[in-house]
């Protein structure tokens, strides 16, 4: 009687040469995933990206600032920044530019000249004139105000802000922002509708 296991095993040979195949694309799949992702963390650190130098904007002519005085300025990117006159040697150095929003919760510092801080109104923050927290919320968690670059050119100030916040209007600039908050009621004045121009639906 003929033997007839060699057609029988046809079949299972040829699923099982393509089950094996199958298992060894998808193990050459995940090697290559995996090393491909390595190599991009890797790369990461061995090429890091550059850093931002960012773009000068004007700010004020220096008259505009007496010792002791700050003013309240907005980067094309939107960050609000507070400019604090500290001497008058006509140096950069005279001058300390710090971000106004504190990194509590975001609300707007102020420079208290008599104080010689900067003070956040939401929850009493306080920073010292080198924009490190003191007191309230920011003391407790060793918190600082982010410092902007500064730059004197004859008798004009200007600030260096990250490119990569810029607006896409390559002519938009900066401003200097000319409402009191101090003087604003609310749980953050500068956040007061009375502290800016009325909005359309609000009340004059």
């Amino acid at each position: 009687m003929a033997d007839d296991s060699s057609h029988d095993d046809g079949p299972v040979q040829g699923r099982r040469g393509f089950l094996g195949q199958a298992s060894n694309f998808a193990m050459a799949a995940g090697l290559v995933g995996g090393y491909g992702a390595f190599g991009a963390v890797a790369a990461r650190y061995l090429y890091p990206a550059r850093p931002d130098t960012g773009s000068w904007q004007f700010v004020a002519d220096l008259a505009r600032l007496g010792v002791g005085d700050s003013l309240r300025y907005q980067a094309p990117g939107g960050e609000t920044v507070n400019i604090t006159r500290r001497a008058r040697d006509g140096v950069a150095e005279d001058f300390i530019a710090l971000s106004s929003t504190c990194p509590h919760l975001g609300c707007q510092v102020h420079w208290e000249d008599a104080n010689q801080r900067y003070f956040c109104p939401c929850h009493n923050g306080v920073f010292d004139s080198a924009g490190v927290g003191t007191a309230g919320p920011p003391g407790d968690a060793g918190q600082t105000l982010p410092r902007y670059p500064l730059r004197v050119d004859g008798n004009l100030l200007f600030i260096r802000v990250p490119t990569a916040r810029l607006v896409a209007d390559a002519a938009s600039s900066g401003r200097v922002i000319d409402d009191d908050c101090a003087s604003a009621p609310g749980h953050d004045p500068c956040l007061s509708p009375l502290a800016r121009p009325p909005r359309d639906g609000e009340l004059g």
